[in-house]
């Protein structure tokens, strides 16, 4: 048996390769080596695991895909964890935009986009990352995600600049108030996500021209600050403009994108909201 374990900062999903050639399936919270200690790694390991395998059967290698897994120690609370669940097995930890690329192109070549709560991109050429535009985070960068249009939503809010509809709205729903936003942004925890909880309002009144303009400068923002420049960087600039999405946030642009990205001389190629059932078949097929 072989997991393939996919996760980001609010969900992880786990997927068991059965010898029979079944496949299991579960969702747990999300497991990201930046912010949980050993014993809450474990209780969510503890929670997968057994519904994965309750025969108990032999583990012979896991597949760990997440983001800030950037060194060994960053990992440890993680194979501490697997391995007293998965005693014996190999355990190989790689990025989410690795897991992002095999899903999108396998061994092949193209322009890796994850658009979500955050956002990245890389050029992957013949199977293999070989550029990286940084994304910055959500203050210095993350174009093109859902945080990046929550943050110029609540800009725009707090100046005044909504349509009086919109504005509206927005208050009806969330019921916030200028101190309240401050304080959700500057003074508490998860700002990000806050942040990034907004895109599905916002983009419910891509309606309004206001609003799809201000959806639109995000996502050309993203374009033209990192995908655009990969086929400046490639062996096969053809190759390059080919770009695939990754994330809920961009899926549910995706009729725009394909309009901006033909500005730039891209084609958005293949739209997925999660890579666990594409990387399910990228390891079956290679047998890894």
């Amino acid at each position: 048996m072989k997991l393939i374990v996919e996760s980001g900062a609010t969900k992880t999903s786990w997927r068991a390769l059965c010898e029979d050639g079944s496949v299991r399936g579960v969702q747990t919270e999300g497991l990201s080596p930046t912010c949980l200690d050993l014993e809450h790694t474990q209780s969510i390991v503890r929670k997968a695991v057994p519904q994965l395998n309750p025969e108990g059967k032999h583990v012979s290698e896991v597949f760990f895909y997440g983001a800030g897994l950037v060194s060994a120690e960053s990992s440890a609370p993680l194979a501490m964890a697997l391995d007293m669940w998965c005693p014996m097995a190999q355990v190989h930890f790689h990025s989410d935009i690795l897991a992002a690329a095999r899903a999108l192109f396998a061994d092949g070549s193209g322009v890796v986009a994850i658009m979500g709560t955050g956002s990245n991109s890389c050029l992957y050429e013949n199977g293999q990352i070989v550029r990286n535009i940084r994304p910055g985070g959500y203050i210095l960068g993350d174009e093109g995600s859902g945080v990046s249009l929550g943050r110029a939503f609540l800009a725009d809010f707090v100046k005044g600049l909504l349509p009086t509809g919109v504005e509206a709205d927005f208050v009806k729903e969330f019921g916030l108030d200028y101190a309240q936003i401050v304080r959700k942004v500057y003074k508490e925890p998860a700002a990000s996500a806050f942040m990034a909880s907004l895109a599905p309002f916002i983009l419910k009144h891509k309606g309004d021209v206001y609003v799809a303009a201000l959806i639109a400068d995000c996502l050309e923002s993203f374009v033209r600050r990192a995908l655009a420049r990969y086929p400046q960087m490639a062996q096969d600039p053809v190759s390059a403009r080919k770009v695939g999405v990754v994330g809920s946030f961009g899926c549910a642009c995706e009729e725009m994108l394909r309009e901006i990205g033909s500005r730039y001389g891209l084609e958005f190629v293949k739209f997925i909201k999660s890579p666990v059932d594409e990387l399910v078949t990228y390891h079956r097929c290679n047998g890894i």
